[in-house]
């Protein structure tokens, strides 16, 4: 799988998350503090990565910053971009199973190595609900978009 990761810190979280995603075999782009001369600014990388997965560039993405919820925030601005800020494995099952949120928002500060594993785990051994009011509910994220890019 090809996913986008950004960070704002290059922090030792963050550099694991790196590792772990390339141990598991996932082809992995960086951006932000993560990428040597890149924007490291919580939005603008966050927006990069999520760009990656809204233009097919990525299958999914792992932002990050210190709280999660600006790289959270930045990333749901783009259109097609369902991000999800989780703080443990439930919430990251879920994320990906009832959402279907293509990318995870992790924040830095509250995210030990072991921790970021067990989120890893849940995010990638779950998939999208095909359940009808599951799929209802995505469908109507995705025209939230599209009447956004209408009014603009």
């Amino acid at each position: 799988m090809r996913i986008s990761v950004s960070s704002d810190m290059d922090e030792p979280v963050a550099r694991a998350l790196l590792a772990r995603l390339r141990e598991r075999g996932h082809e992995v782009t960086a951006h932000g503090a993560l990428r040597p001369g890149a924007d490291a600014q919580w939005a603008a990388c966050s927006e990069a990565a999520a760009r990656d997965v809204a233009e097919g560039r990525s299958d999914q993405a792992v932002v990050c910053c210190w709280t999660g919820t600006g790289a959270s925030i930045a990333a749901n601005k783009v259109p097609g971009v369902r991000a999800a800020l989780c703080t443990d494995a439930y919430t990251a099952a879920g994320a990906r199973r009832w959402n279907d949120a293509n990318v995870l928002a992790l924040g830095l500060r509250l995210t030990s190595e072991p921790l970021l594993s067990e989120i890893l785990d849940a995010w990638f051994a779950a998939g999208p609900s095909r359940e009808a009011e599951d799929r209802e509910n995505v469908d109507r994220v995705g025209r939230l978009d599209l009447d956004r890019a209408a009014r603009s």
